[in-house]
């Protein structure tokens, strides 16, 4: 048999059409595998350059704020995800242009110049599609922007939200934050329209090209073309559409990939620290002044005044030096000249040496360049003169702990031993000696507790501890303490002082030095280094400084003598602060617990939520399509919305089969001619830029369709010339279908992308309600970062990302519907084998999406801790540095960037898997409905509807991949929808109360007459009652006292006034209506109360008296001179409208307080009710904010509730609790006549 005659064989033509397919698609998922493989190495190298370069950046350079951590963050997270991606593309950069010039080259050949006008359209139609291209790209710059605003806003809500609810100003805050979200959605309003164009454009080109070209054929030529030739015309101008629409999209990343390669050189080219060589110089200096003295460590007297030790402190003898005994010098420091980056030294003349194994102090006045000091000698800073040399043992390593503690995302005690071996004396010695012991038995997996930014948020005070932990048990011969003591009350310091510094270090003869400004540890220095405004002022013992700087020595004194008096004070405060601390970190823990029962009880009901973690969970149970869920988010779009968009898909594909058959039957008249358009709908949906790995549509077309065009030659023989109607009825037709089918695509882009606006509106909408109007309890037991999580990553993927991967879902899945009803129609024996391919396909699909679900959560996870260590790196650098530690954090960081590339790795391979797979079948649907016809082909089947059939098969390959992995897209997406929705299924707080508002005279409370009968009191239904069974009765105007220890129930009872509790027995009357009843707006909005932590929000001053906008600014200022402010305010520009940053962080801890005082005294209420209002405010101010508060309130009902007790000894009433009850109640006298009484106690332990 010749050649000739073998390829005129059917058979042997589905056979090798079939091979075809197979091969093509096999090196096609070869090739995305290998530059997948290479785009994954290339992040990893510049992941580990960018670390590379963040270990050795300047410090300067981070605090002057050239490089923040969240540029670092950026370039980690997006720009090399950028490249990895452009890397991902680049191929198609080279195989385009040689399909469009072969594809234009071969058209040509076809039809002649009608050909040429269609690809003109085509052509003329890409610039259009990179223009919307690159508006998007715009559009989501300026949603990320105002989202960022919105989150910022909501983050201060949740942060304030006690504070919030107590002066019933939810509303206004909520108001602003919807606001924002306005100015978003008309952004993402923008985006939505450029999608549905992009989305618009790649249905609408290729019917438009088929169009024009078979007009102007029908007007050019007057004669039909053979169907051979129109057949592969159409299959030609599919090759054409690809290829335009993937060039659009991989110019917009090579432009993104050249601007993160230019972000990159310009971070890499930043500053560096100095080179190390000086740090090991060899040296070894004879220095009188530096001496050891054996002087015996002395215990700090506290009944003692300081200063008689002081005088009375003798300077231990000294031996007489034999002369050839030299003693060593750790550091020294000659003629130093530092400066942070600009030229200006910070340091200048700097001349010291640091004993070696003593105690060194360094003080001053706060900024004189006492940790610029500890810097420089570390080497942090740059040297614009002079040396520092090291003794030759000791810079390797440097125990240094700074001022602003950092922590590592690790266990405690991983954060304590940082790399060490660990040894269980040692250990425990160092925990012992920075108490730490107590805050570790609180933690709910002691020492192993996860700490850091993502575990358990400790207070400050223990923060800072662990860090001095960490340097105390580091085997290194010099420490460096920048400020241990700056967050410790009293105690904890002297034990921290004796215990760790004194015993621990000296006794082994480790050199410390300590920047302090706790002048009474003094007398413990063998060296002590004065500074003043970035130089030396003196150096030596204390006995040089007593004898030569007479007038440094006094001045020390009258400061000891301050700090002394603030001594007797303090301890009190001070055991509190540790308290309050411990107590917080109690109540966490207790509230979690509390709601991990309350869960258990839950979870047998909705097995499906989010603890994927137990593995238990069986594949059937996982691979479910959360149906409910979707159904919740349609149902949220509105109901017209969703009606509309599955009408008009279904009549856009109707339509596009409709014009399939009608060229099908025009050309079967003339010549058979047979088409599709049906694979018109090019696979690249809106999500598949999002996620790496969809971001491959397919060029596969170019063989597939060269093949169909020989298939269709020869399976239309060409005898069946029918003389059918005239051109000028076919043509008019063709021309109105193909319109409808234009408008259409228009159409139900829209739909889709505005119903997934609408039900993003309504869930943010319905979830920030719902927050905002959550009882108190709520937010104790859900972590804030879990809240905030719903508003930034689940609200962006339900505004941005779902309606994407919903259109292309749709889409796909009707187009192999269509195309399996086609085949279906034309050669109904397909049928038959449709069952086991369905069956396959069901199993693929569902084995499919269970991976893939796991796979991009292990990438996820994965990826999490390699950001965090990137930025707990930036973070605490010089610790890092001074440690030398860098090679371990190296060496981390290389083993999370290999998981994570494993993972992505893994989760590509998958997809992979998925499309070798989905494609075969692809080939086999093809080759089934070629068997199909030619079977049929005896039973005078007109060629032009084999054609027609075998078109559409060869469609069905690219969308069935497409289908799946949209399934899969669709499902991880759905957990955002659901992760909402639990939260829309809280309760609120009852907000109505049983009395009309009417109801409510205009100015009650008018007297301020309490009466608390019986009253019960408990955090929640499943809780123990915190008060029990309290009675008590206040006069209008008096002022009440409250007092008792840690836990007793005073802050609960501040609580039940404003009904933020639950109050289940008993009934609080305030001017005779049972507060209960109250509408909470009214009962709120008519009390005040001042809080234990200052809140303030970002705005201005006039905003945070005031949010209302109700007061007259006399009144304003008023509240501010009641608050000791009005001359600070006064001072700053603007005012009243002066501006106060996020979290008031532009004011000292003690003015926010007083701020917080003004804002109760702008409420002009006969009830005020204090919680502890005072505890970060000096002395001094205290005691003129008493006198006022007894004046400005004179008339008016106080509830003082106290830490410190002679804060309320003026007090008219006393009620002392213990355990939720009242222990004792009267008037202070009377308490204090009783000298077994509890109140007595408390105020001789407070003398």
């Amino acid at each position: 048999m010749s050649s000739n005659e073998l390829l005129q064989n059917t058979s042997v033509l589905a056979v090798l059409l079939f091979l075809a397919l197979v091969l093509q698609r096999t090196f096609l998922q070869a090739s995305y595998y290998v530059t997948i493989e290479t785009g994954i190495n290339l992040r990893g190298a510049l992941l580990a350059m960018i670390y590379n370069k963040i270990l050795r950046l300047s410090t300067s350079n981070m605090s002057m704020g050239e490089m923040t951590l969240g540029q670092i963050n950026n370039l980690v997270a997006i720009e090399t995800n950028q490249l990895m991606w452009f890397l991902f593309l680049c191929p198609n950069l080279w195989a385009m242009p040689v399909q469009i010039v072969m594809g234009v080259i071969l058209l040509y050949y076809l039809l002649g110049t009608s050909a040429l006008i269609g690809a003109s359209v085509i052509v003329l139609l890409a610039p259009v599609q990179y223009l919307i291209a690159t508006k998007l790209a715009d559009t989501q710059k300026s949603t990320l922007d105002q989202s960022t605003e919105r989150l910022k806003k909501t983050t201060e809500i949740l942060k304030g939200i006690k504070l919030l609810k107590l002066y019933a100003w939810e509303n206004i805050f909520c108001d602003s934050v919807e606001d924002t979200r306005g100015k978003e959605l008309t952004s993402l309003r923008t985006f939505a329209l450029y999608t549905s164009m992009s989305i618009f454009m790649n249905a609408a080109i290729p019917i438009a090209a088929v169009l024009v070209t078979f007009v102007s054929h029908a007007l050019i030529n007057k004669s039909k073309p053979s169907s051979s030739e129109a057949f592969a015309a159409l299959a030609l101008f599919h090759i054409l559409v690809t290829p335009l629409f993937l060039l659009s999209t991989v110019v917009r990343f090579a432009v993104k990939a050249m601007v993160s390669v230019q972000k990159l050189g310009e971070f890499l080219q930043s500053d560096e620290i100095g080179d190390d060589s000086w740090r090991n110089g060899d040296m070894s200096v004879s220095l009188e002044a530096c001496k050891k003295h054996p002087g015996a460590t002395k215990a700090i007297n506290r009944k003692q005044p300081l200063l008689y030790q002081m005088d009375s402190y003798e300077q231990p003898a000294r031996r007489p030096l034999r002369p050839n005994e030299t003693e060593d010098v750790a550091v020294k420091v000659n003629s130093g000249f530092f400066t942070w980056g600009s030229n200006l030294s910070t340091l200048s003349d700097i001349n010291i040496c640091i004993p070696t194994g003593q105690l060194t102090m360094i003080v001053g006045q706060v900024g004189c360049g006492k940790s610029s000091l500890l810097l420089a000698m570390l080497g942090e800073m740059q040297t614009l003169s002079g040396k520092v040399y090291w003794s030759n043992k000791n810079r390797y390593s440097v125990g240094y702990a700074t001022q602003k503690s950092w922590l590592l995302n690790a266990t405690v005690e991983d954060n304590i031993t940082f790399g060490s071996p660990f040894n269980k004396q040692r250990y425990k010695t160092v925990i012992d000696a920075c108490s730490l012991q107590p805050d570790v038995d609180l933690l709910p997996f002691g020492d192993q507790t996860e700490i850091g930014e993502r575990g358990i948020n400790l207070s400050g005070g223990q923060r800072q501890r662990i860090c001095v932990a960490r340097a105390l048990y580091q085997n290194t011969n010099i420490v460096f303490l920048d400020d241990p003591f700056s967050a410790l009350d009293i105690h904890l310091s002297d034990h921290l002082m004796q215990e760790g510094i004194l015993k621990f270090l000296q006794d082994d003869k480790r050199t410390v030095v300590l920047v302090t400004h706790k002048l009474q540890y003094l007398i413990h220095a063998d060296w002590i280094i004065a500074m003043k405004d970035g130089s030396v002022l003196r150096e030596g013992t204390l006995k040089d400084i007593q004898t030569h700087d007479v007038e440094l020595y006094e001045h020390w004194k009258t400061l000891m003598n301050r700090q002394d008096q603030e001594l007797e004070k303090d301890t009190e405060i001070d055991n509190c602060q540790t308290a309050l601390e411990r107590k917080t970190l109690r109540r966490a823990f207790y509230s979690r617990e509390a709601k991990n029962q309350v869960d258990d009880d839950e979870e047998e009901e909705e097995e499906e939520e989010e603890d994927d973690d137990n593995m238990s969970m069986t594949t059937s149970r996982r691979s479910k399509i959360p149906w409910r869920v979707c159904w919740q988010y349609l149902s949220s779009g509105g109901f017209l919305m969703v009606f509309l968009m599955v009408f008009s898909k279904l009549l856009k594909h109707s339509v596009m089969v409709a014009i399939d058959y009608w060229l099908a039957e025009w050309t079967a008249k003339g010549n058979a001619l047979v088409n599709g358009t049906a694979n018109s709908d090019v696979p690249v949906n809106g999500t598949a830029y999002d996620d790496a790995n969809g971001y491959a549509p397919d060029f596969g077309n170019v063989t597939r369709d060269f093949v169909n065009a020989s298939a269709a030659a020869v399976f239309s023989n060409q005898t069946n010339s029918a003389a059918g109607l005239p051109d000028s009825y076919y043509v008019p037709v063709f021309i109105i279908l193909c319109g409808a089918g234009i408008a259409l695509c228009l159409i139900t882009s829209l739909t889709v992308e505005f119903l997934g606006l609408s039900a993003a509106t309504n869930l943010h909408h319905n979830l920030l309600n719902k927050i905002i109007h959550a009882p108190i309890r709520f937010f104790d037991v859900t972590p804030l970062g879990q809240i905030l999580n719903r508003f930034s990553a689940d609200t962006n993927i339900i505004d941005q990302h779902i309606p994407p991967t919903l259109e292309s879902l749709t889409r796909s899945t009707l187009l192999c519907l269509s195309a399996i009803g086609v085949i279906a129609f034309v050669t109904p024996s397909f049928l038959i084998a449709l069952v086991p391919l369905a069956v396959s396909f069901y199993f693929i699909q569902k084995y499919f999406r269970v991976a893939s679900k796991d796979l991009q959560d292990l990438d996820d996870s994965t990826q999490l801790p390699l950001l965090c260590h990137f930025s707990e790196t930036a973070e605490g650098l010089t610790t890092i540095r001074a440690f030398r530690h860098e090679s371990r954090f190296k060496q981390k960081m290389l083993e999370l960037t290999d998981t994570n590339n494993t993972a992505y790795l893994f989760l590509s391979a998958a997809n992979r898997w998925l499309e070798v797979r989905t494609d075969y079948l692809g080939a086999v649907i093809v080759l089934t409905a070629a068997v199909a016809s030619i079977w049929s082909s005896g039973k005078n089947l007109p060629s032009s509807m084999v054609g027609l059939g075998l078109t559409y098969a060869l469609t069905v390959t690219n969308y069935l991949n497409w289908v799946v992995r949209n399934l899969a897209d669709l499902e991880v997406q759905m957990a955002a929808v659901k992760k909402v929705n639990s939260f829309l299924s809280t309760e609120s707080e009852n907000y109505e109360g049983s009395m009309d508002t009417s109801q409510v005279p205009e100015d009650w409370p008018q007297h301020g007459e309490i009466k608390i009968q019986d009253l019960c009191v408990r955090y929640d239904p499943l809780l123990k009652p915190v008060l029990k069974h309290v009675n008590a009765y206040i006069n209008p105007g008096q002022k009440v006292g409250i007092c008792g220890r840690t836990g007793s129930g005073k802050s609960s009872l501040s609580l039940a006034f404003f009904n933020m509790v639950d109050v289940f027995e008993g009934r609080i009357i305030i001017d005779g209506i049972d507060i209960c009843k109250l509408p909470l707006q009214t009962l709120r909005s008519r009390l005040s109360i001042i809080l234990q932590d200052p809140v303030l929000f970002s705005g201005s001053i006039r905003f945070n008296l005031d949010p209302e906008r109700t007061c007259t600014d006399d009144r304003l200022w008023e509240a501010l001179e009641i608050a000791q402010l009005k001359n600070m305010v006064k001072a700053l520009s603007g005012g009243l409208d002066a501006v106060v940053t996020e979290g008031g962080e532009n004011f000292s801890v003690g003015q926010r307080q007083l701020f917080c005082l003004a804002r109760a005294f702008v409420r002009k209420s006969s009830i005020l009710i204090m919680d502890e209002a005072t505890a970060s405010i000096d002395m001094a101010t205290e005691n003129v904010l008493q006198k006022v508060v007894m004046t400005a309130f004179a008339d008016r009902t106080v509830v003082t509730i106290a830490h410190r007790v002679h804060t309320i000894l003026e007090a008219d009433l006393v009620i002392v609790m213990k355990r939720g009850n009242i222990l004792e109640i009267d008037k202070p006298e009377t308490l204090l006549e009783n000298e077994d009484g509890m109140f007595a106690s408390f105020v001789r332990a407070d003398m």
